[in-house]
Formats: C-alpha cells, sequence, structure tokens
C-alpha cells in the first residue's frame, strides 16, 4: 500500500471533483497553468477557492511566457491590416501576459511587519 500524502497543512486530500472543458477552454486552462508556474492542481484550486495567483519567476515561466511573447507577435503579424479586430480569448491572452510581465518586473515587497 502507498503511502498517503498530505498537503502542507497536514491535510489528507480525498476528494476528488471533475469537470468537463471544450477543447478550447483546455488550452486556455493549460496555457495559465503553465504561466502561473503552479500545478494544475494547485492552480485550479486556488482559482476555485478565490485565492491570489501570485507568480513566482523561474526559468519554466519565463520560458513559457517567451514562448506566448512569440505566439502572439506571430498571431498580431497575421493580422491583414484592414482588419485588426480579433477574438476576445486573445486580447485576454495578451493582457494576462503582459499583467505577469509587468508584476515580474517590480522588486519584491518586504513584509513591513518583520523587524
Amino acid at each position: 500500500m502507498s503511502v498517503k500524502r498530505v498537503d502542507n497543512y497536514n491535510r489528507w486530500r480525498s476528494v476528488q471533483v471533475g469537470f468537463r472543458l471544450s477543447p478550447e477552454e483546455a488550452a486556455e486552462l493549460n496555457k495559465l497553468v503553465k504561466l502561473s508556474g503552479y500545478t494544475k492542481r494547485e492552480y485550479v484550486t486556488d482559482r476555485c477557492l478565490q485565492r491570489d495567483i501570485v507568480v513566482k519567476g523561474n526559468p519554466r515561466v519565463f520560458k513559457a511566457l517567451t514562448d506566448e511573447m512569440a505566439e502572439i507577435i506571430r498571431r498580431l503579424e497575421e493580422l491583414p491590416d484592414e482588419k485588426m479586430t480579433v477574438e476576445p480569448e486573445f486580447w485576454e491572452t495578451i493582457q494576462m501576459v503582459a499583467e505577469i510581465m509587468a508584476g515580474l518586473s517590480k522588486p519584491m515587497e518586504h513584509n513591513k511587519d518583520r523587524k
């Protein structure tokens, strides 16, 4: 029998939750997970429980951001000059990447209560 795994608060996760997504929704979720640096379980749990997602810079997140920026540039270059409208999901991706990049460029705030 395998050893039971617990979370950081010594809670055993025995409840399973499942749901279905469209292929587009699954791709969007996978993209968000990749850019966050979280595992899919951590990301979905934190989002469902309305916790903040704090992106921590690491080589995997940097690679995901670089790849996503290249994809955004490629898609923008493919747009004809007369048609500058794109689907809302694409704009959400651009906004999300911009927010992550802006957040990663800020210096880390230190806890002011700590002495």
